[in-house]
């Protein structure tokens, strides 16, 4: 597994996805280059989580909703991507009214190319899985922040304080 260095061109990427509308949630797509491509466009924050609806990907979700007004202020999209089949994504975006894209990767292929699937460690068994990170893709498609092994508690404020908007 090569995890992504500031500097590295990003991986594009064009994945299906729950994205909430004026109307309630719709299934489409969510592609970088085009959330890249918005007048006024800082970046992207992409973040990768393991399971929607477990407790610490609630919290991380919750405080990226919860700061989206700021950090799109700023001029960054978020997008959250997972294993989860879109059915998953849905209920997700749904129960906790998140307001951004939940995109999903069920091949693992954005995953393992942002450097965020590989061998893990919990509660003394080794398996492989989603590390939970973050990647903030600039307007240039280039990595301005690199993020792995993050913790879901406080993990937002702590971008927020990277990104300088704190």
């Amino acid at each position: 597994m090569t995890r992504l260095a500031v500097g590295d061109p990003a991986p594009d990427f064009i994945l299906p996805a729950v994205v909430p509308d004026g109307d309630g949630r719709a299934t489409g797509e969510f592609a970088l280059a085009e959330a890249l491509a918005a007048p006024g466009r800082a970046g992207v924050v992409v973040y990768f989580y393991p399971a929607a609806m477990t407790p610490g990907c609630t919290t991380e979700a919750c405080d990226f909703r919860d700061s989206l007004a700021s950090l799109q202020g700023a001029g960054y999209a978020v997008v959250g991507i997972s294993p989860d089949d879109l059915g998953a994504l849905e209920k997700f975006s749904e129960r906790d009214a998140l307001t951004f894209p939940l995109a999903s990767d069920v091949d693992h292929k954005m995953l393992d190319a942002y450097g965020a699937w590989g061998e893990k460690k919990n509660y003394g068994k080794t398996y492989v899985g989603v590390i939970r990170s973050t990647v903030v893709v600039g307007p240039d498609g280039k990595v301005a922040v690199a993020q792995y092994n993050v913790k879901a508690t406080g993990h937002v404020a702590r971008l927020r304080a990277t990104l300088g908007l704190d």
